[in-house]
């Protein structure tokens, strides 16, 4: 029987377009839980830039699940807006 996993991988924006720089975060049963990780990859590294986009783009971690639909960019933008009200 083969069972499906979902896996989170995070690229480092510094270093876009290099995979080396790529590295697994983690492997989940549920796509759910596999995106609650990407979410909160984000959340911290947005954090850590003081909820600048652009810093987030230029030097943040971006996660994502092989095949799935989560996009950090998107998610990373709703955050940095919704810290500007």
């Amino acid at each position: 029987m083969c069972v499906m996993k979902y896996t989170v991988m995070v690229d480092d924006n510094y270093h876009f377009a290099d995979e080396s720089e790529r590295y697994q975060a983690g492997e989940f049963d549920t796509y759910e839980e596999a995106e609650d990780l990407c979410r909160k990859i984000v959340r911290e590294s947005l954090k850590a830039s003081g909820y600048d986009l652009e810093g987030w783009k230029n030097y943040g971690d971006s996660p994502f699940i092989p095949g799935g639909k989560f996009r950090a960019s998107s998610y990373a933008e709703e955050l940095s807006l919704s810290h500007r009200k």
